[in-house]
């Protein structure tokens, strides 16, 4: 799994550019994202890339930027 492709899922769920520009960018607080979202964004990637995140995991101030998801998914590789 590419980086490249975990930004494209994003473009896909927050139906917005701005996440390939800004890698850094707070998904939540710029509404890219909200609960809906973030179950949206847990089944793309068990679809896209096998990998389970159980909504007991997800804390959202570790997941809320493209590349702190990218890291986080890295480590559950």
């Amino acid at each position: 799994m590419e980086k490249q492709q975990i930004l494209e899922m994003l473009v896909d769920l927050c139906e917005d550019d701005i996440v390939l520009e800004n890698t850094d960018i707070d998904l939540f607080e710029e509404g890219l994202l909200d609960s809906f979202g973030t179950i949206n964004l847990l089944v793309e990637i068990e679809t896209r890339f096998d990998i389970s995140v159980p909504i007991t995991d997800f804390n959202r101030e570790e997941w809320n930027t493209p590349n702190r998801i990218a890291a986080k998914l890295a480590e559950r590789q």
